[in-house]
Order: structure tokens, then C-alpha cells, then sequence
């Protein structure tokens, strides 16, 4: 099997974003917030193009205190971005963040590194870093439906064991969804990526297993931990109270 992949001339990639700019044309069509689209493209693009370089140089590093660095920075991020959309609660909700996704991501990702893959060192960044941004990705995602879900069933006047058992249905339904999906309907990256680079499918199958299920249990894991931390903030015996005391 060819284990060269096919580099994409600069060329070739901008037909990539013809796409996009229909999604951006239609949004304007129809009197859309279209800026936000073309801000948060032109950020992923820029962000992409510094974290290939910044990658490049952290893959050649011997450093485990480089490599804990940049975790860090990562869970930081994941907890902002997935309080977004909490408004003015943010600050309230964010040490909690902190713990639910230190507990449900950090020991699902040193599960996956020191048990499954025993990563020697165990900080080789070649592998930590792209398993820990699959992880606190999909997690910050899961939590941030939770978030949104859980403060419009708090503002229905719903009790809070109710309304956090709709929110942590809601935050399963995407990963449940590419649980039922793979391998069916979608082949997910990491394994297209590792055929396109001539792995065999056979190989590839087996670390996406790993993915899927690492997925599916920091999510999980990370998003239940979450809403039990926030109870203390939504007192269940006032049901009317929609905003943390």
C-alpha cells in the first residue's frame, strides 16, 4: 500500500471555501448575521495556519513541561468557549468547568495515553496533543448544549433533576449520533486520514474505535460531573429561579 499522501497545492485548497461562500452568500441573501460566519472563518484560518507552525515545532520538542503547558491552555479554552453562551454567569460556572472537564477529559485522556497506547515518553506530543484536542472539543461542545438546555428548562419553571436530565440527554444526542453513524454513514477524520496516509483500514479501524469510545466517555463524563457541581446554584426547592444566587 502507498504510504505517501497527496500534498494539496494552495491552489487546489481554495476551491475548498466555494462551499462556504455560498453559506455566506445565502446568509446575506437573506439578512443573516453573515459577518459572524466570515469572522469565525477567517479566524479558523488563521488559527489553523499558527497551530501548524506551532506544531511543527512542539513535535520536534522534548519537553513534557512544553506539552503540560499547552494541555492547560487547551482546558482553559475549552471552558471559556463552552460558557459562550452563558452569559453573565459565566464566572460563576467557570470553576466548575475547570473541575468537570479536568475530571471527564484528564482521566479519559490518560486512560487512552498510558493504558491503551502507553505512550512512551508519556508526554510524546505527536499523540497527546491531537487526542487531547478531540477530547476537550467534543467535551466543551457537549457541556456548552447542557449549559443552553439547562437555563431555558430552568426558565420553563422546570425542577432542576428535571431539567438536568433533559439538558444531559440534549448534550449525548451528537456523539450518540456519530456512535450510530460511523463506519455507516461517515468514515470520521482521524481514520480517513490514516487510510489517505496508507495505514491499512484494518489498523485504522482499531484507533478509531479508541476515538469514538474515549469521545463518548469524556463527554459524558464531563458534562454529568458539570451539572452536579452547578446544582448548589439552581436551588431545586425554587423553581422559578433561573439565574445562579
Amino acid at each position: 500500500m502507498n504510504n505517501t499522501i497527496q500534498i494539496i497545492p494552495l491552489t487546489n485548497l481554495m476551491l475548498s471555501f466555494l462551499p462556504g461562500v455560498v453559506v455566506i452568500a445565502i446568509l446575506f441573501k437573506w439578512r443573516m448575521d453573515y459577518r459572524n460566519a466570515i469572522y469565525a472563518a477567517a479566524r479558523m484560518l488563521l488559527q489553523l495556519l499558527l497551530i501548524g507552525y506551532f506544531l511543527t515545532y512542539l513535535f520536534q520538542s522534548d519537553s513534557g513541561l512544553i506539552v503540560s503547558l499547552v494541555l492547560v491552555v487547551m482546558l482553559i479554552a475549552s471552558a471559556l468557549i463552552a460558557l459562550r453562551t452563558s452569559g453573565k454567569n459565566r464566572a460563576r460556572l467557570f470553576p466548575r468547568m475547570l473541575v468537570a472537564l479536568t475530571l471527564g477529559c484528564g482521566l479519559t485522556l490518560g486512560l487512552v495515553t498510558q493504558g491503551v497506547l502507553e505512550l512512551s515518553p508519556w508526554y510524546a506530543p505527536r499523540f497527546m496533543i491531537p487526542l487531547a484536542g478531540m477530547i476537550f472539543a467534543n467535551s466543551l461542545n457537549s457541556i456548552s448544549l447542557a449549559v443552553e438546555r439547562l437555563i431555558a428548562e430552568l426558565e420553563r419553571e422546570v425542577p432542576f433533576e428535571e431539567a438536568r436530565g433533559i439538558a444531559f440527554r440534549t448534550s449525548l444526542i451528537p456523539i450518540i449520533n456519530s456512535l450510530f453513524a460511523v463506519g455507516l454513514v461517515s468514515l470520521p477524520g482521524m481514520m480517513t486520514g490514516q487510510i489517505l496516509s496508507g495505514i491499512s483500514p484494518l489498523i485504522a479501524v482499531r484507533y478509531q474505535i479508541m476515538v469514538m469510545t474515549m469521545v463518548f466517555g469524556s463527554t459524558g463524563i464531563s458534562t454529568a460531573v458539570f451539572l452536579v457541581l452547578i446544582q448548589p446554584l439552581f436551588p431545586s426547592n425554587e423553581p422559578d429561579t433561573a439565574e445562579p444566587t
